[in-house]
């Protein structure tokens, strides 16, 4: 019997080091940044059996067989949809201005999704009213209402959307709702779950979670768009998830979250309406297509041209990435940046900081209390650089500010759902809007002054003397980069 368990004992190790061995290999193969491939083989050596299943389950972008089939054939219809916008007068590029003209570019030559003048555009950055505004607009609603979020958490005015919901369905318009599996747990395991799918609105589990299937798709992979679309003709995106804050990770420590919504009409609705058909589709396969938007732009019309940048699976790898860093190289003067998460890829920590070395000031805007330990102390691991860049680094103390922006030049906006992390930049479904609209900017600099009031500054000379004992959770943390 001790030979039996000797024998068993060497077979095991044998076993674990071929398995090492193999996992290395993949690794070493895959074409990626070598920042995220050397962290991957770190956590496989110092984190022995743990290493290698965390890279199975988080190390490579699996959507699972059939959800990856569905959406490779699905880009080259939604393609065709896209590039059919190129022919109304909403896209006319010889009008843009010059930060959202090369946006144009990148994303008409990429995914054949051009920028659509013609927009009105509304920042709405309260709770109630983004809520109170969505409710009206859907008790106005008359055939349609798609919505996709990643978190639905019952409670409060978010419970008041639910019954407004159920009210339009008794009046005889679709409703389709898609909310990610992972990010709603509790929606659905409430009544309003079983209420609004017994009075008839397709409610829709995004990458269904299941244990059965958890070494067959990357788990981490989310849908994290959040898009409401009413009729074809209004819409809304931004950071906010269908959530009432005051009801909201009440025991977290972070505060209420602070996010803004973005309330839209004219041609850009439609193209909203088109990345829930895609979403749809892919979980779902079934296939439909928005009307095509009336493009018929009146001369002295403001032009106010939007740019839809979507990201995930199935669609060109990095657009939304590519998207930000053209857009900070364009800056003449100004980056300023909102985001909740930020652990940056080396690419994106080289772009700011080159940015703020040609003398632009670049100011990047962060809550001072995270709702995940691990990204607030990898986030500081990027301080000491950022700083001796010349990046002005604030914490923000009123809450967990969760809104996502880049204002560029005080003319030029990114909004959205994107942070600035791996995991949103390169994996997860999500969508970022490019806005061409100066009074719309400077509303969105105005607001992030408000959050900037709301903080305190990190300077430099301070941030050195911090202890070991940070330092040393900063770098353990920042090893964990490829999981945040």
């Amino acid at each position: 019997m001790e030979k039996f368990y000797h024998f068993l004992t060497l077979a095991s190790i044998v076993f674990y080091w071929i398995l090492v061995a193999g996992v290395t290999i993949r690794v070493v193969l895959k074409r990626r940044a070598v920042s995220v491939s050397l962290a991957w083989l770190m956590i496989i050596y110092i984190i022995p059996i743990v290493g290698v299943a965390c890279y199975f389950l988080f190390g490579e972008l699996n959507l699972g067989r059939t959800r990856a089939e569905r959406a490779k054939q699905m880009l080259a219809p939604f393609a065709e949809w896209f590039s059919n916008l190129n022919d109304c007068n909403a896209h006319s590029p010889e009008s843009f201005g010059r930060h959202i003209y090369r946006i144009d570019e990148l994303c008409n030559n990429r995914l054949g999704l051009p920028a659509l003048s013609g927009n009105s555009l509304s920042l709405q950055n309260s709770p109630e009213q983004i809520l109170h505004s969505i409710i009206q607009d859907i008790e106005n609603a008359q055939s349609s209402i798609r919505m996709v979020f990643y978190i639905w958490h019952p409670g409060g005015l978010a419970d008041s959307v639910a019954s407004a919901l159920i009210q339009a369905t008794k009046r005889g318009v679709s409703v389709k709702l898609l909310l990610d599996s992972a990010g709603s747990p509790r929606f659905f395991r409430s009544e309003w779950y079983k209420m609004m799918r017994g009075a008839g609105i397709e409610v829709v589990q995004a990458l269904q979670v299941s244990p059965l299937r958890i070494f067959l798709r990357r788990l981490d992979l989310r849908q994290h768009r959040k898009i409401i679309v009413i009729d074809e003709e209004i819409a809304y995106t931004g950071s906010m998830n269908m959530v009432d804050p005051a009801y909201f990770k009440q025991n977290s420590g972070v505060g209420q979250w602070i996010d803004i919504m973005v309330r839209i009409t004219g041609p850009t609705v439609n193209v909203l309406s088109a990345i829930h058909c895609w979403d749809w589709e892919v979980e779902t396969g079934s296939r439909t297509f928005p009307k095509l938007p009336e493009c018929q732009i009146e001369t002295n019309q403001p032009k106010q041209p939007v740019q839809v940048v979507p990201s995930g699976p199935g669609m060109p790898e990095h657009l939304i990435s590519q998207v930000l860093t053209l857009a900070i190289n364009q800056a003449n003067h100004s980056v300023r940046i909102t985001t909740p998460y930020f652990v940056p890829s080396a690419d994106l920590l080289e772009t700011l900081k080159m940015t703020a070395q040609r003398g632009i000031e670049v100011e990047l805007i962060i809550p001072h209390k995270n709702d995940s330990m691990m990204v607030q102390w990898a986030s500081r691991a990027f301080y000491s650089e950022l700083l001796t860049a010349g990046v002005k680094i604030y914490e923000f103390y009123g809450g967990l500010l969760h809104t996502k922006s880049v204002v560029i030049d005080k003319e030029f906006c990114l909004v959205g759902t994107v942070n600035m992390d791996m995991r949103s930049l390169w994996l997860n479904f999500e969508l970022t809007l490019a806005i061409d609209d100066q009074a719309f900017t400077k509303e969105m600099y105005w607001l992030q002054q408000s959050y900037i009031d709301q903080a305190h500054c990190v300077e430099l000379d301070q941030w050195k003397q911090r202890t070991i004992f940070s330092r040393f959770f900063e770098r353990v943390f920042y090893l964990f980069n490829p999981l945040l």
